[in-house]
């Protein structure tokens, strides 16, 4: 496919992202093109959700659909962090009213060997993503820029473990605790496949990265530190590294390590160029722990967009005005709700 992509004209995220003094403050929002939207509900009654991940024309599709719909500035390719898991062969279930289901879980160390294959060439296993991220870049026709994205190394690995989606993480704290090396190394494992990973998106044309840690607020300080702390870091550092010696543009990174407040800081001072934070916290407490050499994204709470739009446009003005508007990218603290009204709540 032609990697010689339109012309950039909405540059605002990346500026921001970068630090650059932008005229206003960029807005886009996680899980932006999903099940919020009636088009999305539509398309899904026709196409399973991994057939949509695995078709680059239907990914394409849905990426493009809040897009269209709202005036944002950037768009995120339209995937799910377990294709990584899926790639190292493990089955994943999309389960309507449930999420993600893994039939068959890691139960104890001797299952890496026997249930995953660490071995793969990222660009082969995984090519249906990056044909959707150059696909999605020449459709988009450079009116925003494209984010292309990875879950962490704890994150996977707790799917992993866990089956799904878990209230408690219980049976992956018990791997740190029963099995500190073995956890380690899979971690270890999981990070070279996602820098192969995230490589290949910017390779295929992703604009931005974003990594999401979304369980690290199971984890305490100390076990951040030391499962998900110099994970996040290898990743941040192996990307550049290895775009550096491909000689192509670095583009820049984002992390959202939810619930981790205790984090911020040591985030900061990692190779990320923006730390996106969850509702928990108060931006100007965000910005005291970040400095003003990162940029900052969120952090409205999801359930706000229930508001009406009154109540919605004065919290997102007081969000603004607390975070400040230079180095600061307006989003959600976390994904958009599947029963939030797309009909004002990006107007």
């Amino acid at each position: 496919m032609d990697n010689r992509f339109p012309v950039l004209k909405n540059d605002l995220m990346v500026r921001a992202a970068n630090g650059v003094k932008t005229e206003r403050v960029p807005v886009w929002v996680m899980r932006q093109a999903g099940r919020y939207l009636p088009e999305f509900q539509l398309f899904r009654q026709k196409h399973n959700f991994f057939d949509i991940c695995r078709s680059p024309e239907l990914a394409s599709e849905v990426t493009l659909m809040p897009i269209r719909r709202f005036d944002l500035d950037a768009a995120i390719i339209f995937s799910d962090i377990l294709v990584i898991p899926q790639a190292l062969g493990m089955e994943v279930q999309m389960v309507g009213g449930v999420g993600p289901v893994l039939p068959t879980p890691l139960t104890k160390p001797e299952d890496i060997k026997t249930l995953l294959k660490l071995d793969i060439d990222v660009e082969k296993e995984l090519d249906y993503v990056m044909k959707a991220i150059t696909l999605t870049r020449h459709k988009l026709e450079g009116k925003v820029p494209l984010i292309g994205f990875s879950g962490a190394p704890f994150t996977l690995m707790a799917y992993m473990i866990e089956g799904g989606g878990s209230k408690t993480l219980a049976k992956t704290k018990k791997w740190l605790y029963q099995y500190p090396d073995e956890s380690l190394q899979l971690l270890d494992e999981l990070t070279h496949v996602i820098i192969a990973y995230l490589v290949a998106q910017v390779k295929a044309g992703a604009q931005l990265l974003q990594v999401f840690e979304s369980n690290a607020g199971f984890l305490g300080p100390k076990q951040f530190n030391e499962f998900s702390l110099p994970f996040l870091n290898k990743i941040s550092e192996g990307v550049k590294q290895a775009l550096n010696d491909l000689k192509v543009p670095t583009v820049p990174m984002i992390v959202f390590a939810k619930d981790a407040h205790m984090a911020i800081e040591s985030l900061s001072h990692s190779q990320y160029d923006v730390i996106s934070v969850d509702w928990a916290i108060e931006p100007s407490r965000a910005r005291s722990l970040a400095g003003n050499s990162v940029t900052l994204q969120g952090n409205l709470d999801p359930c706000a967009l229930y508001s009406d739009v009154k109540q919605i446009d004065l919290m997102v003005k007081e969000m603004v005005e607390s975070f400040g508007t230079q180095r600061y990218i307006a989003n959600l603290g976390h994904g958009i709700y599947p029963d939030v009204n797309p009909g004002y709540t990006l107007m």
